[in-house]
C-alpha cells in the first residue's frame, strides 16, 4: 500500500470518530432514560449530602480500611470523586488514584511500543490514548452491566419488601430481608442502606445514598415514593407493590423497544462502516487507486465530503432509532 503516513492518520481518525459515534448512539442499555429524566436525576444527585464524614461512614459499612494521608491527598485531586463514584457503581474497590496510574502506565507503554514501530506522532498519540482509556472503558462496561442487573432485580426486591410489610415487619426489616435474600448487586446495596439506617443514620440520607451509588431514574422513583409516603402517610406495602409492577412493565417495554430497533442499529453499523471496509478492500485489490484519489485536491475534498455525510447519517439514524419515552 503506497498511501503516505498523513493519509493513514486521516483514515485512523475517521474510523475512530465513526466508531465512537456509533458506540455512543446505538449501544444503549435496557433502560434508556430520556433527557428530562437524566436532568431530574442529576439535579437530585446534586442535592444529596456528600460530606467526608458520610463517606468515612460508608467506607466502614463497606468494610474498607481507612485511607492513608497520601491516599486522601490523591483522592482530593480534581475528578477523583467522580472516578470513585464510577468505581463504586461498578462494584469494585480499586482506589481511584491506582486506576489513574494503571491508565497512565498503559498509555506510556503503548506509546513507547508504537514509537519503535512508527515515527508518526499523531498515530503514537492516538494509540497511547486508546491504551490508556482501556481501564476506564472496562470500568464503564462493568458499571453499565451492574446497574442493568440491579434494575432487573429491583421489581423482585420490591415484591419481597411488600410481602414483608404486609406481614407486619417495619421498613428497616423489609430492607434487611432483601439484603439477605437477593444476590449481588442489589443485596449488598440494600445491606449498606439497612446498616446505615440501623446504626442511627437518617432514613432520607440513607435512601439518597442508595440513589447516589446507583444513579438510576428507577431508583429515584423508588426513593422519592418512599420519602413522600413517610411524610404524607398511606399504605406503604401497596405503594411498593405497585412500583414493582410499574418497573417490571417498564423494563419489559424497553426490552421490546430495544428488540424492535435492533434492525435499525445493525443497519447503522453496516452503512456507516461500509465506506471504510470498501476502502480497505480497494487498498488490497488496487493499491494505486487510493493514493491517486487522496493526492488530488478534488479527491481529498470528495473524501472529506463523504466523511461529513457519514457523520450526518449516523446522527440522523440515531434520531430515528433512539426513541425517548
Amino acid at each position: 500500500m503506497n498511501v503516505n503516513l498523513s493519509d493513514q492518520a486521516i483514515v485512523v481518525i475517521m474510523v475512530a470518530v465513526a466508531v465512537f459515534l456509533l458506540a455512543q448512539s446505538f449501544m444503549v442499555p435496557a433502560f434508556g432514560e430520556n433527557r428530562q429524566a437524566r436532568k431530574r436525576l442529576k439535579k437530585r444527585l446534586r442535592a444529596v449530602a456528600d460530606t467526608p464524614e458520610r463517606r468515612e461512614r460508608l467506607a466502614l459499612l463497606h468494610n474498607r480500611r481507612q485511607p492513608s494521608s497520601l491516599e486522601r491527598t490523591l483522592g482530593a485531586l480534581p475528578g477523583m470523586r467522580r472516578l470513585e463514584r464510577l468505581i463504586e457503581q461498578a462494584g469494585r474497590e480499586t482506589p481511584a488514584y491506582r486506576l489513574v496510574l494503571i491508565s497512565l502506565s498503559l498509555g506510556v507503554i503503548a506509546g513507547i511500543l508504537l514509537a519503535k514501530l512508527s515515527t508518526f506522532p499523531l498515530l503514537i498519540a492516538i494509540g497511547g490514548g486508546v491504551a490508556g482509556a482501556l481501564p476506564l472503558l472496562k470500568l464503564l462496561r462493568e458499571r453499565n452491566r451492574r446497574l442493568a442487573k440491579f434494575e432487573e432485580q429491583l421489581p423482585d426486591a420490591l415484591v419481597i419488601m411488600a410481602r414483608a410489610l404486609r406481614a407486619g415487619h417495619p421498613f428497616n426489616d423489609a430492607m434487611k430481608l432483601v439484603a439477605e435474600e437477593m444476590p449481588e448487586p442489589i443485596g449488598p446495596e440494600f445491606r449498606i442502606t439497612f446498616m446505615e439506617i440501623n446504626y442511627g443514620g437518617d432514613i432520607r440520607l440513607a435512601l439518597e445514598g442508595l440513589l447516589e451509588r446507583i444513579g438510576s431514574v428507577t431508583v429515584m422513583v423508588f426513593v422519592t415514593s418512599v420519602l413522600i409516603q413517610r411524610e404524607t402517610g398511606g399504605n406503604l406495602a401497596e405503594l411498593v407493590d405497585g412500583l414493582a409492577t410499574v418497573i417490571r412493565e417498564r423494563f419489559r417495554f424497553h426490552r421490546k423497544l430495544k428488540t424492535l430497533s435492533a434492525e435499525g442499529r445493525l443497519a447503522a453499523w453496516i452503512l456507516s462502516l461500509l465506506p471504510f471496509g470498501l476502502a480497505g478492500v480497494l487498498s488490497v485489490a488496487s493499491p494505486d487507486f487510493l493514493p491517486t484519489l487522496t493526492k488530488d485536491p478534488i479527491g481529498r475534498q470528495m473524501v472529506m465530503a463523504a466523511f461529513v455525510m457519514v457523520i450526518a447519517g449516523i446522527l440522523w439514524i440515531r434520531r430515528i432509532v433512539r426513541i425517548e419515552v
